[in-house]
């Protein structure tokens, strides 16, 4: 008895390591080489692993790194131009440097601007709500509340403020990995340039409804009057879908669009001082007076010389 036992040990163990020899070999055959740069890339990333690089983590965003023939297309959102300067070191690569980018929310439906029409007491989650139904106001493009941007966020930059019920940003913790955009289902959260010291104008709406339809759902709705449109000397303004966007690539921060918003949908952020309206649309009626006259000049010229 004692002699199978021994006898059954020694079986199993020479097995065990006769597998364990095979394993070896197999992996040694098919073994990756990797490139040595990879773990150096990784380690001066910031291992957030938030997919904001459009990869599924640090160890995936080195290796395509590694693999690129440059960094144009790759950007560490995370770890910004700082962390991007060490992996073009690494990589013996040159990187530009990008405008930094903050999440920004396309919605100013207060709960005082858009009243409830219903009551919504299914799960408390945007997308299942989303799918659900249009929302439990009359804006069927608005914030539906339930913070969904909230829950996805691994830097605690975006909160809910519950005398709003709107999501709002924190600048400071923001660090532009876009998961709060892919979260949103009424994708009303965007990623736009931060701005210099801080400053940007953005349309805080969505409503794609025509302007009395908007009105009524929102007092603080676009209504698609196209006055800033029309206003914008700088071409920074689109205008479609009964909807206003401000390009941040071409806005020069004059804030005149926000003057003369009638709704107050085009909001001016961190800007140092209150927009003093009256003294703006002086300024664009100054303006525009002048402009009216250059024209009129050479007509009265014409009419003269036919005179």
């Amino acid at each position: 008895m004692t002699s199978t036992i021994i006898w059954t040990v020694v079986i199993i163990t020479v097995l065990g390591l006769l597998l364990a020899l095979v394993l070896y070999l197999v992996a040694q055959r098919f073994k990756v080489e990797e490139d040595p740069r990879v773990e150096e890339v990784e380690n001066a990333l910031p291992g957030a692993n938030c997919g904001g690089c459009g990869f599924a983590g640090c160890h995936a965003f080195a290796e395509a790194a590694v693999k690129a023939p440059d960094l144009d297309s790759h950007y560490c959102p995370v770890g910004g131009n700082d962390v991007m300067k060490k992996m073009a070191e690494i990589l013996g690569y040159e990187v530009r440097e990008k405008a930094p980018m903050i999440a920004v929310v396309r919605c100013n439906g207060t709960c005082e601007a858009r009243p409830r029409i219903n009551e919504y007491d299914g799960i408390q989650l945007c997308s299942v709500k989303a799918e659900l139904y249009a929302g439990d106001t009359g804006c069927s493009f608005g914030c539906l509340g339930c913070g969904d941007c909230v829950a996805v966020c691994r830097f605690d930059a975006i909160r809910m403020d519950p005398s709003t019920g709107l999501p709002v940003v924190d600048q400071e913790k923001c660090t532009a990995c876009g998961a709060c955009v892919k979260a949103c289902p009424k994708r009303i959260i965007e990623l736009r340039a931060k701005g210099p010291r801080g400053m940007r104008v953005v349309v805080s709406c969505a409503n794609q409804d025509k302007g009395p339809v908007a009105k009524k759902a929102c007092a603080n709705a676009c209504i698609g009057c196209g006055i800033c449109f029309k206003t914008c000397t700088h071409g920074a303004i689109v205008f479609e879908n009964n909807l206003a966007y401000i390009d941040f690539n071409k806005c020069k921060l004059c804030r005149e669009c926000e003057a003369v918003c009638p709704t107050d949908a085009i909001h001016g952020i961190n800007f140092p001082k209150p927009l003093d309206k009256p003294a703006v649309k002086a300024r664009i009626r100054e303006r525009q007076k002048k402009a009216r006259e250059a024209v009129g000049e050479p007509k009265k010229m014409e009419e003269k010389n036919n005179g």
